[in-house]
């Protein structure tokens, strides 16, 4: 994998071609098995919008409860987001995983959020300050302290969790499973595709029965319980 990430970092920087890439369709396939997805149930959520917390706590739980109630958005996201992005009761925003543009409604939790950074120092117009150490908005700079954000954040989200009895692992990411977990089936795999920004509904589909889990549950039982 390291070496596949060199590979598509000196193509993307023009100091190779892709004729000598040697992975892929026709080349070597990197198998990797399937990760388990745990999320947060609705009364571990709850435990998190109810907590009194000042400081990096209340920020870091900010940030999580804000991915979870867009719908999973990703961290990078979250970070770049801008004021300039609200417009009558939406945000507007292109996903910086695939660019996809579009705009969701603003849930009420997430808008109370969002106003508590209002009175903050404005800079560059993003809504959180941990880009705003910037003077200079350089692609790398950037990624690189979304990268350091996301350790910190979930070190904190860790203790956090810890601290108020959630077994789970809490990171940025697992607002993501912990939106698809509560969905469950309530949600046509259509709109969640939209929710989600993903390209192919098969990827929904795909990632979304990591959290459906009823039929085979139900027919567990109809066979035990006699």
């Amino acid at each position: 994998m390291l070496i596949r990430t060199i590979y598509n970092q000196a193509i993307n920087n023009h100091i190779i071609d892709n004729k000598t890439y040697p992975f892929g369709k026709n080349g070597i396939v990197i198998k990797l098995p399937n990760s388990i997805k745990v999320g947060l149930v609705a009364v571990e959520v709850k435990i998190l919008e109810s907590l009194e917390l000042e400081g990096y706590q209340r920020h870091a739980v900010n940030l999580w409860l804000l991915s979870f109630y867009f719908a999973g958005m990703r961290l990078s996201d979250v970070l770049t987001m801008k004021w300039s992005a609200f417009h009558d009761g939406r945000i507007y925003y292109a996903m910086n995983k695939n660019l996809k543009a579009d705009s969701i409604r603003i849930p009420e939790k997430a808008w109370s959020i969002i106003q508590q950074y209002k009175n903050d120092p404005p800079k560059h117009g993003f809504v959180f300050p941990e880009l705003k150490v910037l003077d200079v908005l350089d692609p790398y700079e950037v990624q690189r302290k979304i990268s350091f954000a996301g350790k910190r954040l979930e070190g904190n989200l860790k203790e956090i969790a810890k601290a108020n009895g959630i077994d789970k692992k809490l990171s940025m990411h697992i607002a993501r499973h912990s939106f698809a977990q509560i969905a469950g089936d309530k949600i046509s795999i259509q709109v969640l595709q939209e929710l989600y920004r993903h390209s192919n509904i098969t990827t929904t589909i795909s990632y979304q029965g990591n959290f459906v889990k009823e039929k085979t549950d139900n027919a567990l039982d109809s066979v035990l319980n006699f």
